[in-house]
């Protein structure tokens, strides 16, 4: 082999790199995994038994199953925000609203008006479907709000913000319920027999469904076309009032049956504690999962990741002994990383230093 040949393997090799550097770069999945990757290094070095899973009274147990457990309530929500997102350009910050409303129609269905009752007062199945109508109610009120009079997302949204969780007492008479039949665990917290928290597998469920309805069918596709021009979509026929308006009842539903997970799993409801703050998680999880704040495209396995990517965090800083009041530090801090890297100017400067990069290995090779 002579030596023309050399530096031709060389550039050549030089160029796939540079091809697949670039790809890498553009991929929206990128920044979401690469923090999840540091969470695991920065956890391996801190916390030795981080990986180790045991069995405790019949429950896989460990840091990460307590991940994917504690983050699904997070995880439905976002999915549901992140479709909102997509086809309004806008965010729905009820939801923790719903999921407190969602789980007051289920608490109050289940214990009749004594409360405090260890005997249904209806049958369960009944009870989780008020739970869900409830959600989709609220959510259908968003959408007609956002579809049909025109108003912003956050500020249709900001009604049911302020006055859900006051509806959800209003609902149980002001008081936590507290559920004490076992099955009503069963949701929460592990059904008899099964090693697996029931939250990780209707977590699962819940993904695998709502990537059937925007994969598997046109639907997805009509959320995209709206969210990236909602006029040019009406040009074609497709009916953005009405998508938008099942978008938002499917972000209810989701909602609610994060609400109806989050309340089985402590056995009570607590309407002005349930789901608190989740919003703001769930839109950071968005954003963390490479989806447009904007509408348009948006991908149901980057916010996932996202999701979880936030539970890991605050798992991590837990371990490290951070205090509760100290999350929101930590997470403001990325907020501000993630408005900053997903600038439009940000994105140029990046663009001009890595052209410049491969000019320079170009000209010297």
């Amino acid at each position: 082999m002579t030596i023309t040949d050399l530096k031709e393997k060389i550039i050549k090799i030089g160029n796939v790199s540079a091809s697949l550097f670039k790809k890498l770069i553009k991929n929206p999945l990128m920044f979401s995994i690469t923090l999840l990757v540091i969470l695991m290094v920065q956890n391996i070095i801190t916390t030795p038994d981080f990986f180790n899973i045991t069995i405790t009274n019949g429950i896989i147990s460990g840091y990460i199953p307590n991940i994917l457990d504690q983050a699904s309530t997070l995880v439905i929500v976002t999915l549901g925000m992140t479709l909102v997102t997509a086809v309004s350009g806008g965010q729905d910050i009820s939801v923790g609203a719903i999921m407190a409303i969602a789980a007051s129609c289920c608490g109050l269905l289940l214990n009749g008006p004594e409360y405090r009752t260890e005997v249904f007062h209806n049958p369960y199945r009944y009870a989780l479907l008020a739970g869900l109508c409830g959600g989709a109610l609220c959510g259908a009120f968003n959408g007609f709000m956002v579809a049909y009079l025109k108003i912003q997302p956050m500020i249709a949204s900001l009604i049911l913000f302020t006055s859900g969780r006051s509806i959800a007492k209003v609902i149980t008479h002001g008081q936590t319920v507290y559920i004490m039949n076992p099955v009503f665990k069963y949701l929460g917290v592990q059904i008899p027999g099964v090693p697996i928290r029931t939250t990780i597998i209707v977590t699962i469920g819940i993904i695998l469904l709502v990537v059937l309805i925007v994969r598997g069918t046109s639907f997805g596709l009509f959320i995209k076309s709206i969210g990236i021009n909602s006029s040019a979509a009406y040009l074609v026929g497709l009916n953005s009032q009405a998508i938008k308006l099942i978008t938002f009842t499917i972000c209810g539903i989701l909602a609610g049956v994060a609400g109806l997970v989050g309340s089985s799993g402590v056995g009570s409801v607590n309407a002005g504690e349930l789901g608190l703050g989740i919003e703001l998680d769930a839109i950071l999880a968005v954003a963390l999962g490479g989806n447009m704040l904007g509408g348009g495209k948006f991908s149901i396995a980057g916010s996932v990741i996202g999701a979880y990517t936030i539970q890991a965090i605050t798992t991590t800083l837990y371990a490290m002994n951070v205090r509760s009041d100290q999350l929101y530090v930590f997470k403001a801090i990325i907020i501000i990383f993630i408005i900053v890297v997903s600038s439009d100017v940000f994105k140029d400067i990046i663009k001009k230093i890595v052209r410049k990069i491969f000019k320079n290995n170009k000209m010297e090779g």
